[in-house]
């Protein structure tokens, strides 16, 4: 169970010494200080203007389902646009939109459908945000401090949990209703002002053209389907989130219902969950010496089904904000164990995209969850939809935990080992198919080890752009013949681009077993 750290030298807080991390860390907290505003001011305004059960779920699904429609096209678009351009435009378009929810809500004319149709588009420009914000992360950071970086990222979020909740329920019971809103359109001026300021990410342009949005999703489920690494990760999360869902759900009911509290109580109750996580993530690093991202999501999922329990079956207050806490701890280890994984089984040319299928599996749990159990308490109770969350999430564990999450410390950095391919005219370079050949001459003892080898070379062949790959035996010279076809030449380009060290090395055993080895490129005619 002792899990290997990279670095461990390297201190928690390192990532802040890089100045362009701790200006959009802060920013970004203090714009995540206003989203929880919006999140909890949401909730509690739906229990006065339509108190259903479904209803007030249909909150939180409003804010996730976005991601999980809209995150694909969005992590393309972050791998092939400026992220910095996108980001600018975006927020803006978020500010405008919580600005118009403030006016709405402080002129007495919010209803129950305006108030879910503007968390819904507000839930589409977080669906846009997510992908590039995470796929920067790696360019403002040392490779070495990456873990630490995603770690403060998800703390900073929870800082703004234990701030903003909090600070929503005093606003609410001392000014009014509107004011979370507006504040929630203010901060958004704070990363507006720091996207400004920033410069971009620093790094030699790509020499190719940017691929298209449509291709570049397909390319990006291509990947993951070939990437076992990044599948586990999916699976983990929605077996996680499905779950856990319920506990954002079904809190305001509980605030209002069963301990029959106020809007402070409420966000006193989710501010608990924000300070559980800062301490769970200053409790994170020690707990990574002894234990994988593996265990830690277990113990993570085991943490939840017990708060789960405790909010099903007791009726005090002082035990839900404890039970907060708990929350807090189980769900900052769970969420950033899962993105350290993700992270890590994603090469810098699909990261975006890896990450929106991440969070597509996420939101899409989260939404489901959210309405289902949305539906469960509306016909039987707040009690039996949480009760019946946590014994579900219990009883997944013996399954989850046979899908392993690696480690996270592959070597996915462009290898550039491919020498140039022969020039085309860029006139025809998109013209397709194209199919690369290439002739190994296998020692005689070592076929066996070439075959193995070599299928796990499909699979990233696979992986980086290729299709119909097979692998031909020469019953002449007895040579092997390995092929693989792509849509173009600039696909194939591509392709030499996306090799990795990881893939380098594979290539290179490979070679190891070999008299020789010859490439040759078909172009259509």
């Amino acid at each position: 169970m002792n899990a290997t750290v990279a670095n461990q030298t390297v201190s928690p807080w390192s990532p802040f010494r890089q100045r362009a991390f701790l200006v959009l860390w802060l920013a970004t907290l203090f714009s995540n200080v206003g989203t929880w505003m919006h999140d909890v001011g949401a909730g509690w305004l739906m229990t006065s203007l339509d108190p259903n059960p479904g209803m007030i779920a249909a909150v939180q699904a409003m804010t996730t389902l976005p991601v999980f429609l809209l995150a694909l096209p969005a992590g393309a678009m972050a791998d092939i646009l400026d992220r910095r351009r996108l980001l600018l435009v975006v927020n803006a378009m978020m500010l405008l939109a919580a600005a118009f929810l403030a006016f709405q809500v402080q002129s007495g004319n919010a209803s129950s459908h305006g108030l879910l149709l503007i968390t819904f588009l507000l839930g589409c420009g977080a669906a846009f945000l997510a992908p590039a914000w995470q796929a920067i992360v790696p360019s403002l950071l040392e490779r070495k401090e990456l873990q630490a970086g995603i770690a403060l990222n998800s703390m900073g979020i929870n800082i703004s949990r234990a701030i903003g909740p909090a600070l929503a329920g005093l606003l609410i019971a001392q000014i009014g209703m509107a004011m979370p809103f507006l504040l929630n359109a203010v901060s958004f001026l704070a990363i507006l002002a720091a996207l400004w300021w920033w410069r971009g990410e620093s790094g030699t342009s790509n020499r190719l053209p940017a691929e298209r949005v449509l291709p570049a999703v397909v390319a990006g489920l291509r990947y993951a389907r070939r990437s076992p690494a990044l599948i586990g990760v999916l699976l983990r999360s929605a077996a996680f989130f499905l779950f856990a869902s319920a506990y954002w759900a079904m809190l305001p009911l509980v605030a209002r219902l069963q301990l029959n509290g106020d809007a402070t109580l409420y966000g006193a109750l989710t501010a608990s969950v924000g300070i559980g996580a800062v301490l769970g993530a200053l409790l994170l690093p020690r707990l990574r010496r002894h234990l994988s991202g593996h265990y830690i999501v277990m113990l993570g999922s085991i943490g939840t089904a017990l708060v789960l329990l405790v909010l099903a079956t007791s009726k005090s207050a002082p035990l839900a904000l404890l039970a907060g806490l708990v929350a807090g701890a189980s769900w900052i280890a769970t969420l950033s164990s899962l993105m350290i994984a993700a992270q890590g089984a994603l090469p810098d040319w699909v990261r975006a995209r890896g990450l929106s299928l991440y969070l597509t599996v996420f939101s899409g749990a989260m939404a489901l969850g959210s309405l289902s159990w949305g539906q469960v308490a509306s016909h039987f109770g707040v009690t039996t939809a949480l009760l019946a969350a946590a014994v579900g999430m219990l009883l997944l564990i013996p399954f989850t935990t046979r899908i392993h999450l690696d480690a996270g410390e592959r070597s996915l950095q462009p290898s550039h080992h491919w020498p140039e391919p022969a020039e085309v005219d860029p006139a025809h370079q998109q013209d397709g198919p194209v199919m690369i050949q290439v002739r190994y001459q296998v020692m005689s003892d070592q076929e066996e080890a070439f075959r193995k080898l070599m299928h796990q070379l499909g699979e990233t062949r696979r992986r980086d752009g290729g299709r119909e790959w097979h692998l031909f035996r020469d019953q002449e010279s007895r040579d092997f013949i390995e092929t693989f076809v792509l849509p173009s030449w600039l696909d194939h380009l591509r392709q030499h681009e996306r090799v990795t060290d990881e893939e380098a090395q594979l290539q290179a055993q490979i070679r190891a077993l070999c008299h020789d080895s010859r490439v040759e490129h078909y172009l259509s005619s």
